[in-house]
């Protein structure tokens, strides 16, 4: 079942789904988790995520590539999703501890530029490759593509 990823794509928390249609919290993480939901409940699901009762059915999440939200999207992020396709899953967390390393290991190179410019420019690089990172956990909590919907940073 796919509600998982409808509720992630529309940014919803567990807790604001289960507002939205009049469920319990505990049902919605039962049924995310592959147990058996009843017809009332996915219609419940179904009217509060404006979707039919077949399409919370189905086994897998496809993207609409004619939609206006995926002609909207930068390059970038959708060859993000091509990789998310291919079961590359990415985590916040990794994103953040590698952003870390990079500022670190940047600065502290840049430092050594002082006397090394080969260490300069491999600062500059990893100072680079840090503000990158930050601009893909940005991206990522925008458009809520975490693996496991790991919480954005505020939310």
């Amino acid at each position: 079942m796919i509600l998982k990823e409808l509720r992630i794509s529309r940014h919803l928390s567990q807790e604001q789904l289960a507002q939205m249609s009049g469920l319990n919290v505990r049902t919605i993480q039962r049924i995310e988790s592959g147990k058996n939901a009843s017809l009332e409940s996915l219609k419940c699901l179904a009217s509060a995520l404006n979707v039919d009762v077949s399409t919370l059915s189905q086994e897998k999440f496809v993207i609409n590539k004619n939609s206006e939200h995926w002609k909207n999207l930068p390059l970038w992020l959708k060859v993000w999703f091509a990789f998310n396709f291919l079961q590359f899953r990415s985590r916040r967390e990794t994103a953040v501890r590698i952003e870390l390393v990079s500022h670190v290991s940047g600065f502290i190179f840049c430092c050594l530029g002082l006397v090394s410019e080969a260490a300069l420019v491999g600062g500059l690089m990893m100072l680079t490759t840090g503000y990158l990172f930050h601009l893909l956990k940005w991206q990522g909590d925008k458009y809520g593509i975490w693996f496991e919907g790991e919480p954005a940073k505020g939310s």
